[in-house]
């Protein structure tokens, strides 16, 4: 499975981390910067990773900033994904399975590297329930 990852500049570690744990696991990856922990801007970042899911480059996405928040929220204004910040595993399983999450989000500041790791293989592993969940999905894209 092919996932993307990016990060502002509070997260470039993070995002190193995972890209590798990623690979051990399997996964082809796509990393979409920074490649420094030079300042950038969280919004840059989580619109390229959203279009990169949205134009199928990736099937998943991982965003990573600070606290996880400005990343998801620039993610999440494109209506082709669903990010879901997460701070354990229980929490990335159920954004695929109730949600059918296709992006997950973490801070850098506020989550280690083995719970961010735990994560990761959670939401990978997850599939999407469908049944009751799908009609709620199906709202999630709509506009009004």
């Amino acid at each position: 499975m092919r996932i993307a990852f990016a990060s502002d500049h509070a997260a470039v570690a993070l995002k190193a981390l995972l890209v590798e744990h990623a690979a051990t696991l399997g996964h082809e990856t796509v990393d979409l910067g920074p490649d420094t922990d030079a300042r950038v801007d969280y919004p840059d970042y989580g619109y390229k990773l959203a279009d990169a899911v949205a134009h199928g480059e990736a099937a998943f996405g991982v965003a990573l900033c600070g606290s996880g928040i400005g990343i998801s929220i620039a993610v999440n204004r494109n209506p082709a994904c669903r990010c879901a910040l997460v701070t354990e595993p229980l929490a990335a399983s159920l954004a695929r399975n109730h949600n059918d999450a296709n992006v997950i989000a973490m801070g850098a500041r506020l989550i280690g590297p083995d719970l961010a790791k735990a994560c990761l293989e959670a939401f990978l592993a997850a599939p999407f329930e469908g049944g009751r969940h799908q009609a709620r999905v199906d709202k999630l894209s709509q506009k009004d």
